[in-house]
């Protein structure tokens, strides 16, 4: 039977990941639940905010359910100890680098977006975000300036192989979905996003069906906003994926909508789902919080590591057929407390 490793972490990630975690089983598949503590509640329980016992679960799972990180009163700590290092941590150890961020406006949710509705209507994006290079895991630290001035450092890097690998991802999904690769960068002033450029260019020859065109980031910000429906699938780095990901999900309706899968190749072996959304401490333990986004990871994980497409399909379906009959939390101007949310999505599952 699949084993699924739970990683409910800080904030609201108990509170969604527990919904996710009830449609999963309401379907019957046979899956197994295996429960793990990370970031801050890891670090209140052991003293480290990814604990081997853990990885090791991570690493033994078929797929692994992640909740959200963060806690502010962790903040003061050493970066190493802070619970955010855990999902960097568990990135690299299971090499997942490969993030897939869907962005849908589903039906009924066009006046919870801060955009028109005729420019947002017809919103269904693909971003694939390169996850475990970048500014995020280049060289970083502090240093003294010849003027004696504190100087910060981060350094933004790729190689080859690098770019090959995720820009292959972003050729894959586009070759399934509607043909069109966007690829994003800043190649006018950065040396790393000119080799992204070129490598992305030589790879186009192995998909001649596939359109590929480039983009700045700073225009594809502003292009998301002005004519979001004209992106297909959106392949780009660490950094710049991280921010369009977040505007991506406003002009959805709520970042409470959008889920995420992290993946070490095309077949989705030990692949991390989760919600993009943070920890969102000023509202854990209120029921306030959107599962939405934690219950359409769960139907990612069908989809991109058990290979189950129709229990995919079974569980996207029942979140838009319960937002389709009015059924809202509070981020999409309803009142519904998480639960009540979850329970219109099992309604609908059955």
């Amino acid at each position: 039977m699949p084993l699924i490793a739970v990683l409910p972490g800080d904030g609201i990630g108990p509170e969604v990941t527990r919904e996710a975690r009830r449609v999963l089983e309401a379907l019957d598949l046979g899956l197994t639940f295996e429960e793990a503590p990370v970031g801050g509640a890891a670090y209140l329980a052991t003293g480290r905010p990814l604990p081997e016992t853990t990885l090791a679960l991570a690493k033994r799972a078929d797929a692994v359910l992640f909740g959200a990180i963060g806690d502010p009163r962790f903040e003061g700590l050493e970066r190493a100890l802070r619970p955010e290092a855990a999902l960097l941590g568990i990135r690299r150890e299971l090499g997942l680098f490969a993030n897939l961020r869907p962005a849908t406006l589903f039906a009924g949710l066009e006046d919870a977006s801060p955009l028109k509705p005729e420019v947002v209507h017809g919103l269904d994006i693909v971003i694939v975000r390169e996850l475990t290079g970048d500014v995020y895991f280049g060289e970083k630290g502090r240093r003294s300036t010849m003027e004696g001035l504190r100087q910060g450092f981060d350094v933004m890097s790729y190689d080859e192989r690098e770019v090959e690998r995720i820009a292959r991802v972003g050729f894959e999904m586009a070759k399934r979905r509607r043909k069109k690769l966007c690829s994003v960068d800043k190649a006018n002033v950065l040396e790393t996003s000119q080799l992204w450029r070129d490598v992305v260019n030589e790879m186009a020859t192995d998909y001649p069906e596939v359109e590929l065109t480039h983009m700045y980031v700073d225009n594809a910000a502003m292009q998301l906003v002005r004519a979001p429906a004209k992106f297909d699938v959106i392949v780009t780095g660490n950094l710049f994926g991280d921010i369009l990901s977040d505007q991506a999900s406003m002009c959805a309706g709520s970042i409470g909508m959008l889920p995420s899968a992290s993946l070490s190749d095309w077949s989705g072996a030990n692949g991390m789902y989760e919600p993009i959304h943070g920890s969102a401490p000023d509202i854990a333990g209120q029921g306030k919080a959107n599962p939405c986004a934690a219950i359409l990871s769960a139907a990612m994980l069908l989809r991109h590591s058990l290979d189950d497409e129709a229990s995919a399909q079974r569980i996207e379906k029942a979140v838009a057929a319960a937002l389709a009959k009015g059924a809202r939390t509070a981020d999409l101007g309803g009142s519904l407390p998480t639960t009540a949310m979850g329970d219109a999505v099992l309604l609908e599952l059955q």
